[in-house]
């Protein structure tokens, strides 16, 4: 849920007014620099008694790193976040610990909130190793209160996950990955894929939560779907969804040919919920390999060597 503050920037006043004044709903929701206030539902807080918001510093990365448009706080993020209790996080209130990764994290809007709602969880929080974005995300969590529980991380996608926080086997690896707004190039897709597979634990309970707004564009999102099906990883869609931003509980199945008859405003108006699970991704212990691009499967005489087997090939598959 946002809050505007009486210092606002005109720009973040402007861009939360468009609905308002031309029904055109805004994609994002703060300008670079600027401190964005996200008021948390009460139902998600284990204690009445704590803080109420989150306050995040909208990050400013270095010019030359524009490209990776992470000084905004955008709409799929606030919107993972309205709707963390769809995560089905409670179904790890049981354990000790549970394990939450974030790719392409930005201010950290979503993976702050869960570190504030769920007392027995262990966040890694990571975005592209740029030093004034990572800066700003450490001293998000920092204001936050959540220092304990979650960390900053740089990480660049397709990259060994030995960059993460523990080591590279199933012990470690993370129950949950979300994503927010990360499927707007293409021509990352196979290096994000690669980290989706690295990073998730093989359990039947792990799972992948991705949102992307629908101005990433239907045949950039079709292309991600089908790199999923196609590239070998072992993702499975589980479940697959438009939702409309601007009317509660509206949703309808994915449908890229809506692509030809719908207009910029019609598109704001709507996000991409999809939920993947490990399916097929080959757990530790296994011996069967595959030639297929996977990219994540040890050498054999079968089968050409990959530049990513790494440690993480090793340990996964006791090698």
């Amino acid at each position: 849920m946002l809050a505007l503050k009486a210092d606002d920037d005109p720009e973040d006043i402007l861009s939360s007014s468009l609905q308002t004044l031309y029904d055109f709903a805004p994609i994002t929701h703060s300008t670079p620099g600027s401190i964005f206030t996200y008021i948390i539902k009460p139902t998600l807080l284990p204690n009445p008694n704590s803080a109420k918001v989150i306050e995040l510093e909208t990050p400013d990365p270095q010019p030359s790193k524009w490209d990776l448009h992470a000084s905004s706080i955008w709409v799929a993020a606030v919107y993972l976040a309205d709707h963390a209790k769809e995560l089905e996080l409670h179904r790890y209130q049981d354990r000790e610990t549970f394990r939450v990764l974030e790719l392409g994290a930005g201010a950290g809007l979503p993976s702050i909130l869960i570190a504030r709602a769920y007392p027995n969880v262990d966040v890694t929080i990571s975005d592209y190793p740029d030093e004034q974005l990572i800066q700003t995300l450490s001293e998000n969590i920092s204001r936050n209160g959540v220092s304990g529980i979650a960390r900053a991380v740089p990480y660049d996608w397709g990259t060994d996950i030995s960059r993460l926080p523990g080591n590279p086997r199933n012990d470690v690896l993370f129950d949950v990955v979300i994503a927010a707004d990360t499927l707007w190039n293409p021509a990352l897709h196979q290096q994000f894929i690669q980290s989706l597979v690295m990073s998730l634990k093989r359990s039947p309970d792990s799972r992948v939560y991705l949102v992307a707004g629908l101005h990433t564009g239907r045949y950039t999102i079709q292309a991600f779907l089908r790199s999923i099906e196609t590239d070998g990883s072992g993702l499975v869609v589980e479940s697959l969804l438009e939702r409309q931003v601007t009317a509660a509980q509206t949703s309808r199945s994915w449908d890229v040919a809506r692509a030809e008859n719908e207009d910029e405003q019609e598109r704001r108006r709507w996000v991409v919920w999809m939920v993947l699970n490990g399916g097929s991704i080959i757990p530790r212990g296994e011996t069967r390999l595959s030639c297929k691009v996977r990219r994540v499967y040890v050498h054999n005489a079968e089968c050409p060597k990959y530049s990513l087997e790494s440690l993480f090939n090793r340990a996964w598959l006791g090698k």
